[in-house]
C-alpha cells in the first residue's frame, strides 16, 4: 500500500483553485464580548457559515476533483459523524458521483437529513465514528472508492485552503485555536500557516471525554460529536507532532456555555465541536494575552440539542433557578407563594407537586418551582426573600 505523504504548500494552493466556486471564503469577525470575557482580543473564523455548515466541503471537493474516472465510476463511500458526510454528499452530487455515507446510530438528525437531501445514501452503524468507519471499509471492499474523513492527502490539502485564507485575513494575531478530531483540519491549517505565518502559535482543542491528541483515553460521549474521534490518523498525527504548540481540553459544560454565548451575544449558531475553540479561550486554557482567533469549524446542531444546551447553559449562568420548599396543602397556599414571587418581578416557568414517598405532614406538600432569573445575584436575592417570607427553600439548580 502506498504510504501517505503530507501535502505541500503547492498542493494546498492547487486545492484552492479546485474548491473555488463551491466552497466559500468565510469571514473573520471580531467579538468585543468574547474579548472582554477572555481578557484578550478575540477573532472568529466563521466556518459555520460555510456550504454544508462546516469546513469539510473544502476537503471533499478537492478529493473528488483529484480522483480518477475509474474511481468516480465505482461510486464513493465514507464514514462520518455528520459534517464530512454532508460535504461528500454535496461534492459527489456536483461531480455526478454516487455516494454512500455510514454514520453512527446516534448521529444528529439534522446531519442525517442534510446528507440525504444532497443525494447520498445514508446507512447507520455503530455507536461512534470509529465503528461507522469499519462498516464503510467493508462496503469499500465490495468495489466502492473509500474516502477517509481526515487520513487523506487530498482531503488535508483541501482543509488547508482555510489556512491560506487565514494567512491573508488575520492581522497581528498571536494564537490560532483549532478544534481537533481526527486532525485533518488542524493538519491542513498547520501546513499552510507554518509556511506563510510561522509566528502564529497553533493550539488544538479537544473534548475532555475524547482527547487522544491530549494523551487521554476516551471516557464517554460528548456534545462535540464532530471531534469525537478515538483513533487519530498516522498521517495527521505525524504532521501535527512538531507543528502544534499545545493541546487543551474542554468539558461539555464549558462547550455548552460557549454555544449559548455565541448564540446570544455574537448571533452565531455553532455546534459543539465548533464552539470548543471558544470554550478554551473563555476558560483561560490557552496561554498568552495577545490576540487569538478561534475556528468555528461547524454550525450543524440539532434544534433539540440546541434547546437542551441552551437550557443547561442558561441554568449555569443563573438564568434559571430551581428550588423546592414545603407549603400547606390547603387552598391558597400555593397562590400565596407564587404571589410573593411575582411581586419580585420573577416569572414562574413550572411548578411540580410532590406528595408521595416523602416524609410530610398530613396536610403538607412539597413543591418544586422553576423560575426565570437575570443572573446569579438575582437567584441569591430571591432565595433570601423566600427565607424572609418564611419558606425553607432548597436550591436544586
Amino acid at each position: 500500500m502506498k504510504t501517505a505523504a503530507a501535502p505541500t504548500l503547492a498542493d494546498i494552493k492547487a486545492a484552492r483553485e479546485r474548491v473555488h466556486g463551491l466552497a466559500r471564503e468565510t469571514p473573520v469577525y471580531s467579538s468585543e464580548t468574547l474579548g472582554r470575557r477572555s481578557g484578550r482580543p478575540v477573532f472568529l473564523k466563521a466556518e459555520n457559515l460555510q456550504r454544508t455548515g462546516s469546513f469539510k466541503i473544502r476537503g471533499a471537493v478537492n478529493k473528488l476533483a483529484t480522483m480518477t474516472d475509474e474511481e468516480r465510476a465505482a461510486g464513493v463511500v465514507t464514514a462520518s459523524a455528520g459534517n464530512h458526510g454532508q460535504a461528500i454528499a454535496l461534492a459527489a452530487r456536483e461531480a455526478g458521483v454516487a455516494a454512500t455515507v455510514f454514520m453512527p446510530l446516534d448521529a444528529p438528525m439534522a446531519k442525517m437529513d442534510a446528507t440525504r437531501s444532497y443525494g447520498a445514501e445514508v446507512l447507520l452503524s455503530g455507536e461512534g465514528f470509529d465503528e461507522a468507519q469499519g462498516a464503510a471499509h467493508e462496503r469499500a471492499e465490495a468495489g466502492a472508492t473509500f474516502i477517509h474523513a481526515f487520513e487523506d492527502e487530498a482531503v488535508i490539502a483541501g482543509q488547508g485552503t482555510l489556512g491560506l485564507e487565514l494567512a491573508e485575513q488575520l492581522g497581528d494575531v498571536q494564537t490560532l485555536v483549532v478544534p481537533i478530531g481526527g486532525g485533518g483540519l488542524a493538519s491542513g491549517i498547520a501546513l499552510a500557516l507554518c509556511e506563510l505565518r510561522p509566528e502564529i502559535h497553533l493550539v488544538g482543542v479537544q473534548a475532555a471525554s475524547c482527547a487522544p491528541f491530549a494523551g487521554l483515553e476516551p471516557i464517554g460521549i460528548t456534545i462535540a460529536d464532530g471531534i469525537a474521534v478515538k483513533q487519530p490518523g498516522e498521517l495527521t498525527s505525524g504532521i501535527l507532532a512538531d507543528r502544534l504548540d499545545g493541546v487543551v481540553t474542554v468539558t461539555d459544560a464549558e462547550i455548552a456555555d460557549a454555544i449559548v454565548l455565541l448564540l446570544e451575544r455574537v448571533k452565531l449558531v455553532v455546534e459543539g465541536a465548533g464552539a470548543a475553540s471558544v470554550a478554551a479561550l473563555l476558560t483561560g486554557k490557552v496561554e498568552g494575552d495577545g490576540a487569538a482567533c478561534a475556528i468555528l469549524s461547524g454550525g450543524n446542531i440539532d434544534a433539540s440539542m440546541l434547546v437542551e444546551v441552551a437550557r443547561h447553559g442558561l441554568t449555569r449562568a443563573g438564568r434559571f433557578l430551581v428550588f423546592r420548599t414545603r407549603i400547606s396543602d390547603r387552598p391558597g397556599a400555593l397562590a400565596a407563594l407564587l404571589t410573593h414571587i411575582a411581586e419580585r418581578r420573577v416569572n414562574v416557568v413550572s411548578v411540580d407537586h410532590h406528595r408521595e414517598g416523602i416524609d410530610l405532614p398530613v396536610t403538607g406538600t412539597e413543591v418544586e418551582v422553576t423560575v426565570a432569573t437575570r443572573d446569579e445575584e438575582h437567584c441569591a436575592e430571591l432565595l433570601g426573600f423566600l427565607a424572609e417570607w418564611g419558606y425553607e427553600a432548597e436550591r436544586l439548580r
